[in-house]
């Protein structure tokens, strides 16, 4: 299928071909008739996209904060590769579009193939094809077209912010902004029998205003401007005024103070800063609130991915159904009027060129998609060579992880067949880049596909155990990102598959093949149980994370302290006997600052130390081993201390904590036929002592 994507790097935009799609949980898949291009937000992503690096920095001061940081604790070099990943891929744009259904995952029990849906969010792209959850999607009622129903998110955004304005009928408002939002907010405010006075720096702005029902519009340099406002309010000050604009300048929210009545409202839908002088507010007492996009459960996982809905009595008007009455109120608005251009696909690029250039007038942009064009699911760069005993990898997932740590180590000891990612736009960025043979949106694909031998799993980890278990299954060799499963009911399940199978099962437990580490481990006499004291300065990560999420992520223990056992089993080097820990109780309720004690068969012991509250300017990890009248202390894989009868320091030129060396060992093993570099033995202890204290804790 074809998606309109944009170069982050040099700002180049392609009509990319790309694989659909698959549909998952609670997703719907849809075939786009029309989007609807959001001038001021996408066009303000273009803008900034053709920019220079510096330009960039400029428009993003807390981004260049975060790289600045990354610099100080990764280096200049993996700083830089990391930056460069993320700038040279091609970026998705779009959040507002309308079509036919023609898939339903699991889990959507109202939504049938053939409905016509409005769709919204990060998903709803312009692309043939959109994969969408169920809650940002709003079936079109009969007798409204899709060129209208393409307008349903942004017209939400608009909605909702008038809802905050709290206005009832009678009552009076300023639009300040009129672009496509602000003409759908004069439009939105008359329906409801609003009266509505209009404010913009653009003439033809202000002429479409008084065509969409304004009782009364003007530029912002009239000088009769308050006088009007006074008049319309008959003399106390308006209502309520919502700011639509997009600008830099304090002047909106500065003007909104000074047309409010007392006890008035100011509600802020566009990007301006807030940053006003306190006299109006502070004397009027002005209400100023905040809209948030399209509505409450905009930026909530639960609600736009899991599809958890908020109770009706508790919050009347979600995202979702400020969609749908948007498209029941449709009849009471003008559209057509709003509606300047409409692109074919083909040509819709040159819609952004219009947007940046401003080369003609333009309101709403509609791009119009063939919706006879044959489909394909997936794309073919290059046909497989399949020589001999080479490892034949497909990658299931190819996040930001995997694209730093796994693909660029193994493009250069395997044949890469193919890739699965659930958005096509990265999946084809994926392939271009490591020189996969096809690309693909589903991931059954590649566990189905008899040329793969070896299957690299990197997606998010509630997937893990389904997805390792159909690999086994199809006799596939298995890498499998940290963790390798959520449940202790799915570690016997993998185990019973695995015992069944002849195939490679590999955790991607990498700290154990960290240079530094194995010349602790060579050094270690044998039969002299160690003493192991490991502190990790994880640090913070918000509480709506998906990793913090019990279904999504499993948790910090699961999903991150695995690493920390293992290390230790590989170093104790006996079995696992006993695991203890105690978790600080904080105010945010997360199970991520604790201390997790191991005991091992030949008298071995480890503590662990996690903490999610330490200082960032503290190196992450301190592993000392103590032994025999000897210590090694490894300062974050790059220094190792020896103390004997003298101190020694090796350290490295840059941090390794073994991630090209565990897929250089695991290849290796699937070239050669010998076993997997960590025995499934070791896997299986770790994971089920991490899961025995997670539910401890």
């Amino acid at each position: 299928m074809k998606q309109i994507t944009q170069n982050l790097k040099d700002g180049k935009m392609t009509l990319l071909e790309v694989p659909a799609p698959a549909v998952g949980r609670g997703m719907v898949l849809v075939r786009n008739h029309f989007s609807l291009i959001s001038a001021g937000t996408e066009g303000s992503k273009v803008i900034t996209a053709r920019k220079s690096l510096l330009g960039k920095a400029r428009e993003k001061p807390e981004q260049v904060k975060q790289v600045l940081g990354s610099v100080k604790s990764e280096g200049l070099a993996a700083t830089y590769h990391k930056v460069m990943n993320k700038l040279d891929a091609p970026s998705p744009l779009g959040y507002s579009c309308a079509g036919e259904v023609i898939e339903v995952g699991a889990g959507v029990p109202d939504i049938r193939i053939g409905d016509m849906v409005a769709c919204g969010g990060a998903s709803a792209v312009h692309a043939e094809i959109v994969s969408v959850p169920r809650n940002l999607c709003a079936p079109v009622p009969d007798g409204t077209s899709l060129e209208q129903a393409a307008y349903t998110t942004v017209a939400a955004i608009a909605l909702q912010g008038v809802r905050q304005a709290s206005l009832q009928t009678g009552e009076n408002c300023v639009v300040i902004g009129l672009g496509l939002i602000g003409q759908l907010t004069v439009q939105l405010l008359k329906a409801s029998n609003i009266k509505v006075m209009g404010v913009d720096v653009s003439a033809a702005a202000v002429e479409l205003a008084k065509k969409s029902g304004a009782d009364f519009a003007c530029e912002r340099a009239f000088t009769g401007l308050e006088e009007t406002a006074q008049q319309l309010s008959k003399g106390f000050g308006v209502d309520a005024v919502i700011i639509t604009a997009a600008t830099s300048s304090l002047d909106p929210v500065e003007l909104a103070g000074s047309l409010c009545r007392k006890k008035g409202k100011v509600v802020i839908v566009g990007a301006v800063p807030t940053g006003f002088s306190r006299k109006h507010y502070y004397e009027k007492e002005l209400d100023l609130r905040m809209s948030c996009s399209y509505g409450p459960g905009r930026y909530d996982s639960d609600y736009e991915e899991k599809g958890i809905d908020y109770p009706i009595g508790y919050c009347r008007w979600t995202e979702n159904r400020n969609m749908q009455a948007f498209l029941e109120m449709r009849d009471k608005l003008d559209l057509d009027l709003l509606t300047t251009h409409t692109f074919e696909l083909q040509d819709a690029i040159s819609a952004f060129d219009m947007i940046v250039t401003k080369s003609e007038p333009y309101v709403g942009i509609l791009i119009r998609y063939d919706t006879e064009a044959p489909l394909l699911t997936r794309i073919q760069l290059r046909s497989p060579l399949g020589t001999g005993d080479q490892p034949r990898v497909g990658f299931i997932g190819a996040g930001t992880f995997a694209q730093k740590f796994l693909l660029p180590n193994a493009c250069k000891l395997a044949e890469m067949i193919a890739v699965a990612t659930a958005s096509g736009n990265n999946a084809r960025n994926v392939a271009d880049k490591y020189s996969f043979a096809y690309a693909t949106g589903n991931a059954a694909e590649i566990i189905t596909d008899e040329s793969i031998n070896t299957v690299f799993i990197a997606t998010r980890h509630n997937l893990h155990a389904e997805q390792v278990l159909a690999a086994l299954q199809s006799g596939k060799n298995i890498f499998v990102e940290k963790p390798l499963c959520l449940t202790a009911l799915e570690l016997e399940q993998i185990a019973e598959a695995y015992h069944q199978s002849e195939v490679r099962l590999m955790v991607g437990f990498n700290r154990r093949f960290a240079p530094l580490v194995e010349k602790i481990k060579a050094a270690l006499p044998e039969g002299i149980p160690v003493a192991i004291n490991y502190r990790i300065n994880a640090g913070a990560i918000p509480a709506d994370n998906w990793i913090q999420d019990s279904v999504t992520g499993g948790g910090r223990i699961i999903g991150e302290v695995c690493h920390f056992i293992d290390l230790a089993l590989f170093l104790a080097g006996g079995a696992l006997e006993q695991t203890t820990g105690r978790i600080m109780k904080t105010a945010t309720g997360l199970n991520d600052t604790l201390v997790s004690t191991h005991a091992f068969a030949d008298g071995s012991i480890a503590s662990i130390s996690y903490f999610a509250n330490g200082a960032k300017a503290l190196p992450k990890e301190l592993l000392e081993v103590h032994c025999a009248g000897q210590t090694w202390v490894l300062d974050d894989f790059k220094h190792l201390f020896v103390y004997d009868s003298s101190k020694k320091k090796i350290s490295l030129r840059t941090q390794d904590k073994g991630h090209a060396r565990e897929v250089e060992a695991f290849l290796q093993a699937v070239r050669e036929g010998t076993p997997a570099p960590i025995a499934f033995e070791d896997i299986y202890q770790v994971t089920a002592a991490t899961s025995a204290l997670a539910e401890q804790l």
